[in-house]
């Protein structure tokens, strides 16, 4: 349907088809009407009941989720969720996606999704202070990915870089199941003053409705109705619902914002991001228990003859619709003019407690607000349990003919070659507080003129959540967990990024169903409360999905940034030990893809108790000064863990001139095959780099907690030239020059041709 169609237009079945509403939804909006809508109240419908905005499939398992707690501010249901920091201070973070916009244009779709939840950070009060991306894409030999990848990470660095805010963080995965459906979630986390936190509740009638920001254009209409449904053949005629985005404005809306919440002025605030004025507007009148007015004729407007459905649904960017004080219009005008920005009153609020739209002195929409913004339905979608796949034992997967080449070809591979060619084109050390920079387990920016810093990392394993959803999301929260605690932060709260198929289909409803109870039951037993997030469905082309992807984001609280830790190993005679469980797990392993060229059978087992206990410990020997390095094991095992830290060692940390420091691994003696102690992926372990003379100490303090602790090598260092190496006893050693060149070639060589290369 063309969006300019006037007041007149009939409604036909086609057009509401159009809308994405079905039968029995127009059925249901008929009723509530009690007359034929509008074509402009239509789209007002359609954008609110879209499953992108109303949550209409998840809803119900989403209030399952525990989102409070002390360190609770705000927790879900306002732009971002809000964290008590101490001495008056606040996080406020969020995670969301913009997978659809991102597939069919790259550069703008990602581009746009960092300014939108940046806006949702900055519309709370809060200054942001580091982003953060979780990027999935198709296989590397598909003839899209390239292009892709190249254009979606030029666009989160030209967003990120330009508005000065530091990306510090995240993950990239390959994968053939994301082939024709990418996924590019966006996370921002900011800091603010727990007496400045702004919500978005209009409280009280006759307030000035004001519009801030860029003017309005056609781009981004239906982006959020585009964002509820799957994909055909036809995706790439969506284009023009794809966003434009501009990083110079958005950063001038910032520093204008930040400004004007300085005075007494706001008294409610809210970006424009999906459905635009039309989300921004009823949901801050419903909150507010309040009616609504807007003249659209006062609308900025960046094309001429825009219609009242374009304006209401318009999703142009770096947007923000404030209420103010009666009587502060001029003061408010001063700040906002002072930035080159547009700011307009467009309305007032009313105690008729509906949403009246006027243009060109027509009534283009008189709807009830509590009806707009409450009445979506909300379905509890017909859903079937996963089935539980049976364990694989470690003898069952064939050991190979070296340990180290083995490691070698993996360190080499898609799945864990180094991502640098990625993070060094963001600007991760803008702004001056960042201490903690990507490549480690988690990013670290202080508290601006404090010692205080907040630790962030983003996290999941979809082969885990596809094998089994409950505890392949566990898996994900605990590991969020645990990349915190390896820099020596105490975890605090989590948003998420639930990225699953068509919920209307029974099998992708039940993996939903079970992840949100695997994420439930790990944030319950961690005190890691759930306190914003974002659920992105239909992620689906001609009838297939996605893996599931419920993308974890954690925060955390550093005490004191002299005293983090990180994965490099400091130097030569240190003792490394792992701490935790061994079990030699190869299921869903990367080494079983290796060598069997196949993911099958249980994902690793996630105990909460062991995770609490060895969480403890680490972050008490860190903070005590017992060790000098620490990294998780994750994906790849032991081995992988050890031979990241040899190459990130050395006095130039993460930087392209580290050398490296040697590794001496020694042999396991115990009754499981080796291959599977060196590549099984158990969870709760860490390895540690201590000094020998407290070696012995750190082995107790594990013992008295029941952890399993043993000395697994010890470093050997690296000469002038960069000589050293990873040895084990019966094999050629393999030199961290040969491994860091398999390590930090692929992905470069990957992208040559993306590049012009």
């Amino acid at each position: 349907m063309s969006a300019a169609q006037s007041t007149t237009t009939k409604i036909t079945p086609e057009i509401v088809a159009e809308h994405g509403l079905k039968p029995d939804e127009y059925a249901r909006l008929l009723e509530i009407l009690g007359r034929e809508p509008r074509i402009c109240e239509l789209g007002i419908f359609s954008v609110m009941w879209s499953e992108h905005c109303s949550y209409k499939s998840s809803r119900i398992w989403l209030k399952t989720l525990p989102t409070s707690g002390p360190q609770v501010i705000q927790g879900p249901g306002e732009n971002a969720g809000v964290v008590d920091l101490g001495d008056g201070d606040a996080v406020v973070f969020k995670m969301e996606s913009h997978n659809h916009p991102s597939y069919i244009e790259p550069f703008q779709g990602a581009a746009t999704g960092v300014g939108g939840i940046m806006r949702d950070v900055f519309t709370m009060g809060a200054r942001p202070v580091a982003n953060l991306n979780a990027l999935r894409f198709g296989a590397p030999d598909h003839p899209k990915t390239r292009h892709l990848v190249g254009g979606v990470v030029a666009g989160i660095a030209h967003y990120g870089n330009c508005t000065g805010v530091p990306t510090v963080g995240g993950e990239t995965n390959f994968d053939a199941g994301y082939n024709n459906n990418i996924l590019v979630n966006a996370m921002c986390v900011g800091l603010a003053r727990q007496d400045k936190i702004f919500y978005s509740a209009a409280k009280g009638v006759g307030l000035p409705v004001v519009y801030v920001g860029s003017k309005t254009g056609r781009d981004g209409i239906h982006g959020a109705t585009m964002a509820s449904a799957e994909f055909d053949d036809k995706s790439e005629e969506k284009r023009p619902t794809v966003q434009v985005g501009d990083p110079f404005t958005e950063k001038l809306l910032i520093e204008a914002c930040l400004e004007l919440m300085a005075t007494d002025c706001i008294i409610a605030i809210q970006d424009m991001g999906a459905a635009g004025l039309t989300s921004s507007t009823s949901e801050m009148a419903d909150k507010g228990g309040v009616g609504i007015e807007l003249n659209l004729d006062l609308v900025p407007q960046r094309e001429e003859g825009m219609t009242a459905y374009e304006m209401m649904l318009s999703e142009s960017q770096e947007r923000m619709l404030m209420m103010l004080k009666p009587g502060r219009e001029g003061e408010a005008e001063a700040i906002i003019s002072k930035w080159g920005l547009d700011f307009a009153v467009i309305g007032t609020t009313t105690d008729t407690g509906r949403m009246i739209i006027m243009h060109k002195g027509n009534v283009e929409a008189d709807l009830p607000v509590p009806v707009l913004a409450n009445s979506a339905p909300i379905y509890e979608r017909p859903w079937v349990e996963p089935e539980k796949p049976a364990k694989i034992l470690p003898e069952w997967v064939p050991a190979p003919n070296s340990i180290l080449g083995t490691l070698r070809d993996m360190m080499g591979g898609h799945a864990l070659a180094s991502r640098r060619w990625i993070w060094e084109q963001y600007d991760h050390m803008v702004m001056g507080d960042t201490v903690g920079r990507p490549g480690g387990d988690a990013g670290v920016v202080r508290v601006h003129d404090t010692k205080k810093g907040i630790a962030v990392t983003c996290d999941v394993t979809p082969r885990y959540v596809a094998a089994d959803p409950e505890m392949g999301t566990k898996q994900a929260v605990v590991e969020t967990w645990r990349n915190l605690t390896c820099v020596g932060a105490d975890p605090l709260a989590i948003t998420d990024n639930m990225n699953f198929a068509n919920p209307e289909r029974p099998e992708i409803m039940g993996q939903f169903v079970a992840s949100v109870r695997g994420m439930a039951e790990a944030c319950k037993a961690l005190n890691y409360p759930v306190v914003s997030g974002n659920v992105s469905l239909y992620n689906e082309t001609n009838g297939v999905g996605i893996p599931p992807t419920p993308a974890i984001g954690g925060v955390g609280l550093v005490p004191d940034t002299g005293k983090i830790a990180d994965l490099r190993l400091k130097g030569e005679g240190s003792m490394l030990i792992v701490i935790g469980r061994e079990e030699g797990h190869l299921g869903q392993s990367l080494y079983q893809h290796h060598a069997t060229g196949k993911f099958e059978g249980a994902p690793p087992a996630v105990d909460l108790e062991d995770e609490i206990k060895a969480g403890r410990l680490v972050r008490t020997l860190i903070r005590e000064g017992r060790v000098l390095a620490v990294h998780d094991c994750a994906d790849g095992g032991l081995i992988v863990a050890i031979a990241e830290m040899a190459l990130a060692g050395g006095a130039h940390g993460l930087s392209r001139e580290a050398k490296g420091v040697g590794v001496e691994l020694f042999p396991y003696e115990g009754k499981l095959p080796p291959h599977a102690i060196w590549f099984g992926e158990d969870q709760g372990r860490y390895v540690v780099e201590v000094a020998p003379a407290k070696a012995e100490e750190v082995l107790e303090r594990a013992r008295l907690l029941e952890l399993p602790a043993r000395i697994v090598g010890r470093t050997t260092g690296a000469d002038a030239a960069g000589a050293g190496a990873i040895s084990l006893k019966g094999e050629t050693a393999l030199t961290l020059k040969e491994l860091r060149d398999a390590h930090e070639g692929w992905l470069p060589q990957l992208m040559k041709s993306e590049l012009g290369v």
